[in-house]
């Protein structure tokens, strides 16, 4: 079945299969019960114009903005930290390696916004399946209770979040009031009883067949959910979707300390490791055979390039970035198409390889890239250019229609928004992508190609 079309996306009636899978996420979710543990088995996979300027390689640490502490047992201050980002990101990233630290992670999220318990998961659309679950401890009979009683649109706040734009957290009293929240069903019968309020669901995947759902609820007897504890979500999602993805693409096999780089040799997925400048130190087979035939990956003077041009600078950058803080990486490097235009579709994700951390045992190297051309691993349209331009959500839904060769007006109408809204997005998608004209917008999305391509108009 074809994955639904962006204008589609606003409309559940339009998008059973979302619906379908957000079911699904519901009884993946409530699977684990306290213990947190992995809730699915994976299944196994098979085998001289000027250059646009990518997204900035910025901290994303730096823009979590200060606050006074409101007297939270702790500090908000000291939750929410820049340390205690990092920290958790780190372990993150682990979980590529040690699938197990899910649900250790998600009790390290659930202390850091002050909630009652977190739960995680990834889904497949086909078959309904469950890719991977956890969540930190709650009542197992409750969960359970949750999964039999409520459906996609019996609990309040999810509709909006598997609809909504990925790494933007959507709590409940977003959208409804107190008054409101407590009339429905589901808080008088399940959420009231357990002493809870509100959830916060943030999107962390969207491709054509993956949807990953994160998800804090908070106890009753504090506040609302805080535009910081959003923001905290908002900085650790695109991290969660590339741990997360790329243990999607290990499925046949983990890699562990005692395999170390023989196993990567025995993968199907090709894996690079690199220094931080992209001096290749180790490829496996998988990968030695991209070299060979010349794409998507390319080997040039011992420097790891993709056959893509226009993302060519945008991987080396998220490469350098791993010499950094894992924080400092963000969103770039999750799912760049590396293919050349006309190409058979491919993308990469890059893994940092922090010192101190479990991932340390492939040092020296900084990266690992990880190379798939399945259609799980290959992000939505917009996901890209948001990725590879540091473009927003609603700028990245413009550039596709004014790429695909639609002109402003009917670009505006498409997407149901007024043609000076446009004009100021298209402004500032010009000064993202270093281009001038809508002629060079249209050339931009042609030279990245696949998955663009794909989805047009």
């Amino acid at each position: 079945m074809k994955a639904p079309s962006f204008a589609t996306m606003g409309n559940l009636d339009n998008c059973p299969r979302l619906k379908k899978i957000s079911n699904a996420m519901l009884s993946i979710a409530t699977i684990t019960g306290n213990s947190g543990g992995p809730a699915f088995k994976r299944p196994s996979s098979t085998h001289s114009r000027e250059r646009p300027r990518l997204a900035s390689s910025k901290s994303m640490m730096s823009q979590i903005p200060p606050r006074r502490d409101r007297g939270v047992p702790g500090g908000v201050m000291e939750r929410l930290s820049s340390e205690v980002l990092s920290s958790i990101i780190g372990d993150i990233y682990d979980c590529v390696l040690n699938p197990e630290g899910w649900a250790g992670v998600m009790t390290r999220v659930t202390k850091a916004v002050d909630a009652a318990y977190t739960t995680i998961a990834l889904a497949g659309t086909a078959h309904n399946s469950g890719r991977f679950a956890a969540q930190s401890p709650w009542d197992p009979v409750q969960m359970r209770a949750l999964e039999e009683d409520y459906d996609f649109d019996g609990i309040p706040g999810l509709k909006a979040a598997v609809v909504g734009d990925v790494d933007r957290p959507v709590a409940t009293l977003s959208l409804m009031s107190e008054s409101e929240l407590q009339l429905t069903p589901f808080f008088q019968n399940w959420a009231k009883p357990q002493g809870l309020r509100e959830a916060c669901i943030t999107k962390f995947v969207h491709t054509p067949d993956r949807i990953g759902l994160l998800g804090c609820t908070t106890r009753a007897s504090r506040g609302g959910i805080s535009i910081e504890e959003q923001h905290f979500l908002a900085l650790l999602s695109p991290h969660l979707r590339r741990a997360s993805l790329i243990g999607d693409l290990l499925d046949q096999g983990r890699i562990t300390i005692d395999l170390y780089r023989q196993a990567l040799d025995h993968l199907a997925v090709p894996v690079v490791l690199t220094h931080a400048n992209g001096a290749i130190l180790h490829a496996n087979a998988a990968a030695e055979q991209m070299f060979s035939v010349q794409g998507p990956i390319l080997s040039r003077n011992g420097l790891l390039q993709a056959q893509n041009r226009v993302v060519a600078r945008a991987l080396l950058d998220a490469i350098a970035s791993t010499a950094s803080a894992d924080a400092s990486l963000g969103a770039r490097g999750i799912g760049l198409p590396v293919s050349a235009q006309g190409q058979p579709p491919a993308v990469a994700y890059v893994l940092p390889l922090t010192e101190g951390t479990a991932r340390a045992v492939f040092r020296p190297a900084c990266a690992a890239v990880f190379i798939s051309t399945t259609t799980s691993a290959s992000p939505l349209p917009e996901a890209v250019l948001t990725t590879l331009f540091d473009l927003t959500p609603s700028e990245a839904r413009v550039l596709l229609r004014i790429g695909s060769g639609l002109s402003a007006s009917k670009s505006a109408l498409a997407l149901g928004i007024g043609e000076n809204t446009l004009k100021t997005h298209l402004n500032r998608i010009f000064a993202k992508t270093g281009t001038r004209r809508q002629a060079d917008l249209v050339k931009l999305v042609s030279d990245i190609g696949m998955p663009l391509a794909a989805h047009g108009p």
